[in-house]
């Protein structure tokens, strides 16, 4: 065995293990999957939150200029820079595809109505839609008292109806186990066109709960995403009702 070996497989047991202390763990292409059970945290309510916001660099912010060619720009107040129309409408929504121990399959999703259940079949619910990035942003539940119910869990998000925008938010998907440090999944890849994504991957393997970053954009939306990977549902057009403040 290399040094180097020894030094990686240490460095994952650091990372699968957690600790409260730590606050958080990010999951990365290189340290893409964490034990729920190892972690103690397989059981109660798992907590699976999206937020975004749009990126600094698309408000046009204030350009620097030398205060030596320009002394009294200093007193001047900064201008404000409104949101065009474009960056209000960027509408993220939070879903889930599902699929039981007993083979039931499905999705937990705003559109439709598809908000599931967290004390029945699924033992997934959506607490509702948040269609202009408010700080509390979607959330699903999941009831891992039914753990044993749960084969697998596909958490994904995706644009509605509007101009293609991953690549101009910064969205975050956030677990909260019942003990531990919250997982974070960052979705900071750059797909200008793509309009969903696989984020991650719940599994229940052999009596083990285990979480695994996807973040795969597709340019497709909810059958895109079954497809890939191999759900089997059959897809049709979906609208919302009109949004009210």
């Amino acid at each position: 065995m290399g040094l180097f070996d020894g030094l990686r497989r240490g460095r994952e047991a650091a990372f699968d293990s957690g600790s409260a202390a730590s606050n958080a763990i990010e999951l990365t292409k290189r340290h893409s999957q964490v034990s729920l059970t190892k972690q103690g945290a397989a059981t109660g309510h798992l907590r699976i939150n999206l937020t975004w916001r749009m990126r600094t660099s698309d408000f046009g912010g204030p350009r620097r200029e030398s205060l030596l060619r320009h002394p009294f720009r200093a007193l001047k107040p900064p201008e404000v820079i409104g949101h065009s129309q474009s960056m209000v409408n960027v509408d993220l929504d939070l879903g889930c595809l599902y699929e039981l121990q007993d083979g039931t399959k499905g999705v937990v999703q705003p559109l439709g109505g598809y908000l599931g259940d967290v004390n029945a079949p699924p033992y997934v619910k959506l607490s509702g839609d948040d269609r202009f990035g408010s700080g509390s942003g979607e959330t699903i539940y999941v009831n891992l008292d039914h753990r044993d119910a749960i084969k697998r869990l596909l958490v994904f998000a995706y644009i509605y109806d509007q101009t293609p925008a991953f690549d101009r938010t910064h969205a975050i998907v956030t677990l909260y186990p019942s003990n531990g440090p919250r997982i974070e999944i960052g979705l900071d890849e750059r797909h200008p066109q793509a309009r969903s994504c696989a984020v991650v991957m719940l599994e229940n393997t052999k009596k083990e709960i285990l979480v695994r970053r996807e973040v795969r954009f597709v340019y497709g939306f909810q059958a895109e995403l079954d497809r890939l990977y191999g759900w089997g549902l059959q897809w049709g057009r979906g609208y919302k009702a009109k949004a009210e403040r």
